[in-house]
């Protein structure tokens, strides 16, 4: 209720007409700085997003809005150039993707306004003063709480239960709090899922490959990939790595499941991406970042199984399983989605081995009683 008595509160601010804010005849410049490598596809589909909603609000890049867009690929130096160049074409506002590179404009500037599109906690970064009232010029939209780490060990565990010890892999240089953020909820998680944490820092695809061959030595072994930049650039190697030493893991976001990793759970990012602009749109008529609620994760949370690469490590569609999902991805080439309210429907001979996406569509704690399907 609060928050919408917060949100209701700029509705005089967003109902003006949008030729209001342009009696002054100049086009507003909005500058991107997006973490991700210029050629990821899941970046561009988390830029288009970004921008589609703020064509929807009246702003169209190119007529009364500029909007430049540069790329981190992970790299914290990158950020950094790209951050001065950006800020030198003297934008109206900044649309920062994630915590580095939130990091990175909030020491280059206190002045112009920042929307944080996927920051995990930034009251502890110290980008804002609290959630409902950011207090300076950055504000945003949270990925998600650290205690998704539960979740992600309440999946991995129920799909791999011979797993004796989990080993959360994080660049101190892009993680969130260097990976401090997520590791006391993980290391929590672990002990009541007796299961033995290790937190493994790496900053280069050699210590990756060191991390997961290890695990893969011994039996039991599984791993965690949480929220982090880097780890997201290298995501190709990371999933071959799991696949090849038979290590079960749990990654972040459905993107990982759809390249070939085992399984995923976390908010979906490109809807995050599609909200920001709507943030934007109310700072660019005239709202104030410092009053302007930062929000949590909205109800679009996704939990992914893609097996196609991750075998052998592939088990079967457990009870448990089919009971959270009422969707399976039907036979390759089919172009609809197959909808299965009946469980034992969803278990039958019609989906092809090992192809089973199971997405929440919901906050964690609500998996089971809301089912729903993204692949």
């Amino acid at each position: 209720m609060r928050r919408r008595q917060f949100i209701a509160g700029f509705g005089g601010v967003a109902a003006l007409p949008l030729a209001a804010w342009a009696q002054q005849g100049r086009t507003r410049r909005v500058g991107v700085l997006m973490a991700f490598d210029e050629n990821d596809s899941e970046g561009k589909t988390y830029l288009s997003e970004f921008t589609q909603g703020l064509a929807e609000l009246g702003w169209t890049d190119g007529s009364n809005l500029r909007v430049d867009v540069r790329w981190g690929a992970g790299n914290v130096d990158r950020m950094r150039m790209s951050a001065k160049e950006l800020l030198g074409l003297q934008p109206d506002l900044i649309l920062a993707h994630g915590t580095p590179v939130t990091a990175v404009f909030q020491r280059e500037t206190r002045t112009i306004p920042i929307v944080f599109a996927s920051v995990s906690d930034p009251v502890g970064e110290g980008f804002v003063a609290s959630l409902p009232r950011p207090g300076g010029n950055i504000t945003g939209f949270i990925r998600q709480e650290a205690t998704v780490a539960g979740k992600w060990l309440e999946l991995l565990t129920e799909i791999a239960p011979g797993v004796k010890r989990v080993a959360a892999i994080f660049n101190p240089d892009t993680a969130p709090s260097g990976g401090l953020y997520v590791l006391p909820a993980f290391e929590a998680a672990a002990r009541s899922f007796k299961v033995a944490p290790i937190a493994a820092p790496i900053h280069s695809d050699a210590e990756i490959e060191t991390v997961i061959t290890s695990l893969g030595r011994e039996p039991g072994g599984g791993l965690v990939v949480p929220p982090d930049v880097f780890l997201f650039s290298h995501r190709a190697h990371i999933i071959l790595l799991a696949a090849r030493n038979n290590v079960p893991t749990v990654y972040p976001d459905a993107v990982w499941a759809r390249d070939g990793g085992l399984l995923s759970y976390g908010p979906n990012r490109a809807d995050i991406f599609r909200r920001s602009a709507a943030y934007v749109d109310r700072i660019l008529r005239g709202a104030s970042p410092a009053e302007r609620f930062s929000s949590r994760p909205n109800s679009k949370w996704q939990s992914s199984q893609g097996c196609e690469s991750a075998r052998p490590y592939c088990p079967p569609i457990d009870s448990a399983a089919r009971q959270r999902s009422n969707r399976i991805r039907p036979p390759t080439g089919a172009s609809q989605w197959a909808r299965f309210t009946d469980p034992a429907v969803a278990a039958s001979s019609q989906k092809p081995p090992g192809r089973v996406c199971l997405t929440s569509g919901t906050r964690p704690g609500l998996l089971q009683q809301h089912p729903s399907l993204v692949w």
